[in-house]
């Protein structure tokens, strides 16, 4: 069993040091040691899981994990289907939360993902210092200094997985009355009762859904409305149909898009909360039993504002580079949900899946290869392809690669094209950083989604110093490795 371990990483001096030991500080962890970075890990908590030894409150999970899969649990391509597992290397320690999971639920319970997690530590035998508590920030030239509850902790850059996780609640007057999706009571609590849910994204579902059985009607308020199109082609729908279904139905649900003016308190006991519609203009008062703020976390930054680490989306982000770093603050980098600070080019509004583990497992294997190459020295293996190895690699990985599935305009498959003859794999790159960045003649290619939830292959190619970018058209089956998508791949590579 895991637990805490004094000897591991004490105070002293260290190229890396990544805080927290949820899934990202897990993945970094992993990948920083299969690329050689000398790092140490240290995590307030006695064991690993991170904000899954807490969350989600109704104990459920939005992600799924296919127990009986067309593919073995050991192989690469079995992430497709599992998209809670932490990666791996070695096939003994993929398809670890599946193996922790009943029959019940295709999603995982939280206490599940928790012994998944837990279990991906153990068998791969990754060292972090428990009880270790970070506790201030300084610089001291170029070196970063963290100061915990054992010591000072001294490296060239930190990586900070210590999740989005503290609760914030948007300025509504009257909102200090109402608690927070942390502090919801247990369903049965709502039994009978009309209960308001500010927000409509995926804690607000949750809530949703878990009250359907006990709750006399749920009113769902933000101002945007729900994209049901591309909701259909994520792997959190399943948690908003039924509240969406009965909503559509008339079943006593309703998903309005409106602004929460102000939210008062009768003598009663109620709540009454005044909102102006925003798809449908005009103003309205609605009266409930109970009110619940599902409007989100916020990053635990700590103090590190004062390192003038910027954010974003009203303070609850760090504002990031496509590698995950402070855009304001270099060798502060982010992993885990956190890492969403780096949304992508949003080309059609549809940001990464950064902010689940299926996307941010795959951030942290590019994020420590980019540590050790661009800050350590060191080089990663890049091979030499022929024309054709390059047209069926491609292909291949539009059609199946679970990096260019899961992060979705995010992440690339990115080679470059010496004069066509020796093309040099150059791996997972995130997009954004390949189109903003001049370099030499190159292509990289990325699976996308359309404003209307069509998944479509883009092919983006760099020729002296120009950058053209060319949509494929969409396949039925998505099988894009077929004769015509390899024609097509050839004849703008030119190979």
């Amino acid at each position: 069993m895991v637990g805490v371990d004094e000897q591991s990483f004490p105070p002293g001096t260290y190229d890396v040091v990544v805080v927290g030991s949820g899934p990202g500080g897990l993945q970094t962890n992993y990948y920083l040691r299969r690329y050689g970075v000398r790092h140490a890990v240290l995590s307030a908590d006695r064991a690993p899981g991170g904000m899954f030894q807490r969350w989600p409150i109704y104990q459920r999970l939005l992600s799924w994990s296919k127990l009986d899969a067309p593919v073995p649990t050991e192989t690469r391509d079995y992430e497709w289907y599992d998209h809670n597992s932490l990666i791996a290397e070695d096939p003994g320690h993929r398809g670890l939360v599946p193996a922790c999971m009943s029959r019940e639920f295709v999603v995982p319970s939280r206490a599940e993902m928790e012994a998944g997690l837990a279990t991906f530590a153990e068998r791969t035998a990754l060292s972090i210092r428990y009880g270790c508590r970070w506790e201030s920030t300084r610089r001291e030239g170029d070196v970063l200094v963290l100061g915990t509850s054992d010591g000072e902790y001294r490296c060239r850059a930190a990586v900070f997985a210590v999740g989005v996780t503290e609760p914030w609640k948007s300025a509504i007057p009257g909102i200090e009355h109402v608690p927070h999706y942390g502090e919801a009571q247990d369903p049965r609590a709502y039994r009978g009762q009309d209960v308001l849910v500010i927000g409509k994204r995926n804690s607000g579902f949750e809530l949703a859904d878990g009250l359907l059985p006990w709750a006399r009607r749920i009113i769902l308020v933000s101002p945007s409305p729900v994209h049901s199109a591309v909701l259909a082609h994520t792997t959190v729908r399943a948690r908003y149909l039924q509240p969406l279904e009965d909503h559509a139905l008339g079943g006593g649900t309703f998903a309005v898009d409106a602004a929460i003016e102000r939210i008062g308190l009768a003598q009663d006991g109620r709540f009454f909360v005044r909102a102006i519609g925003t798809t449908l203009p005009g103003t309205f008062e609605v009266s409930a039993d109970a009110v619940i703020a599902a409007t989100g976390f916020r990053a635990a930054l700590g103090d590190l504002s004062a390192l003038d680490v910027a954010t974003v989306e009203n303070e609850r982000l760090p504002a990031l580079t496509p590698y995950w770093e402070s855009a304001t603050s270099p060798g502060i980098f982010f992993a885990g949900n956190a890492s969403q600070g780096a949304p992508g080019l949003r080309k059609n509004g549809v940001s990464s899946s950064s902010a689940a583990v299926q996307g941010f497992r795959y951030n942290a294997r590019v994020l420590a290869r980019h540590l050790a190459e661009r800050h350590f020295g060191a080089r990663s293996e890049r091979p030499i392809l022929a024309p054709d190895e390059v047209v069926s690699t491609l292909a291949g990985d539009l059609a199946r690669r679970p990096e260019l599935w899961a992060q979705k305009g995010y992440l690339a498959r990115a080679v470059t094209l010496n004069g066509g003859l020796r093309c040099q794999d150059e791996g997972i790159v995130p997009l954004e950083h390949f189109v903003d960045q001049p370099g030499p003649d190159a292509a990289a290619v990325t699976v996308e989604t359309d404003r209307e939830g069509r998944i479509f292959p883009c092919v983006y190619l760099r020729r002296r110093g120009s950058l053209r970018e060319v949509a494929l058209d969409p396949h039925p089956l998505n099988a894009f490795d077929g004769k015509s998508y390899r024609g097509e791949l050839r004849r703008l590579l030119d190979l």
